[in-house]
């Protein structure tokens, strides 16, 4: 802003009752630095508080008030000072100027105004004026760049939603496909490996050992594929949300036993004992216990698959108040760090491989992961390399 070069001193804007919200110029440096939450009559000399009350008043009622003669006290200093203002828009616009400069005052009937007081109060209202279409120009390109983010944001998640609905179609489509060629599989492969179970035990006196190692490998092949295909059917299932559970209340200890003395025999064909420790005393809880058994053929079977022959693979069952817990402890190779983030998602491998050279699909802690938490439990890993892993999981008892 500039003003009248004879005309030194302050302008600023205060609020209806005279708090001070902004300073236009103070070529005095009598409000720097000014204090949070000023008003006028608080930087006033105690005999010039009650002469600025009234200035404040005239403003208010009158719109306007000249030559108030007022004394600013800054510090243990006071200077004596012409102050005039005007009201605009709900604000106070207040000069103050040097007492005894050239200016005539004006008559009780306000008929001429002191023209450096008129000069610079007009200066101010101009700055501000100026100040002000420059803020409402900031704020109408700010607003402009909004409205231009936000309609660029609406498009893009219109976009995205009309991207999900096709995705969700696709998905759906590729799960009725997968479902389709595993139920198609399943059966012809069940067809192999049966006849090659026959072929070892019913005939393997007919065969050479050359012959016997290719059934061998005919049977190993044919229930990896087997398992692949019915791991395929549950994740489809799980994608789709159609993992269903028949709950029924189930003798823990019943059916652990049963499991581990399967998994037992396996295991053993490997040099790998399976023990399980002592359970306690459990009321019937109402699983699924064919997706629990799938659970724990699958943590029994990665823990023989990770284990060193003649190394032990423990399970362990141990209760609380509202639900039990299962663990299945080995020795063996244990899991990096940087592999556990793998872990439990579809197709997540390891840099772990299998000390007999077993297969994996890469989905099985995944269905696992989705059966424990749709039965309302929990699932996690405690690893070390070179010292084994132990999986646990949850079951609500009720």
């Amino acid at each position: 802003m500039t003003a009248p070069d004879n005309a030194p001193g302050m302008a600023f804007v205060t609020t209806l009752d005279g708090t001070i919200v902004r300073v236009i110029r103070d070529d005095l440096g009598l409000l720097t630095p000014l204090p949070a939450g000023a008003t006028v009559t608080s930087l006033m000399d105690a005999t010039s508080v009650a002469r600025a009350a009234a200035f404040l008043a005239a403003l208010n009622e009158r719109q306007a008030a000249f030559d108030s003669a007022l004394t600013l006290r800054v510090g243990k200093h006071t200077s004596p000072l012409q102050f005039a203002g005007s009201a605009q828009d709900g604000r106070l616009f207040i000069l103050a100027t040097r007492s005894g400069s050239d200016s005539t005052r004006i008559s009780d009937e306000y008929s001429s105004i002191h023209n450096e007081q008129t000069n610079a109060l007009r200066a101010a209202h101009q700055d501000i004026s100026r100040q002000d279409r420059d803020r409402q120009d900031r704020d109408l390109a700010l607003y402009d760049d909004l409205s231009r983010v936000n309609n660029e944001l609406a498009t893009l998640e219109r976009e995205m939603a009309r991207k999900n609905v096709e995705l969700e179609k696709l998905n759906a489509q590729k799960n009725r496909i997968l479902g389709i060629a595993a139920h198609e599989l399943r059966n012809p492969l069940g067809v192999i490996a049966s006849y090659s179970d026959f072929l070892q035990e019913e005939a393997a006196d007919a065969l050479t050992a050359e012959q016997l190692e290719f059934v061998a490998i005919i049977k190993r092949t044919s229930e990896f594929l087997l398992r692949m295909v019915s791991d395929i059917l549950d994740v489809a299932a799980i994608d789709a949300g159609q993992l269903k559970l028949t709950r029924e209340p189930t003798d823990l200890f019943t059916l652990m036993s049963h499991n581990i003395t399967l998994n037992r025999v396996l295991a053993m064909r490997k040099g790998i004992p399976v023990e399980l420790e002592p359970m306690p005393p459990l009321p019937p809880i109402p699983i699924d216990a064919a997706k629990i058994e799938q659970v724990l053929n699958n943590l029994v079977g990665n823990a023989v698959k990770f284990s060193h022959r003649g190394s032990t693979v423990r399970v362990r069952v141990t209760s609380a108040t509202d639900h039990v817990t299962v663990a299945v402890q080995d020795s063996g190779l244990g899991i990096p760090a940087e592999d556990l983030p793998k872990l439990f998602k579809p197709f997540g491998r390891t840099s772990v491989r299998a000390t007999g050279g077993e297969q994996s699909t890469g989905l099985g802690l995944a269905i696992v992961r989705n059966i424990v938490e749709a039965h309302g439990g929990r699932i996690w890993l405690e690893s070390e390399v070179g010292r084994g892993s132990t999986f646990s999981f949850t079951l609500p008892l009720r």
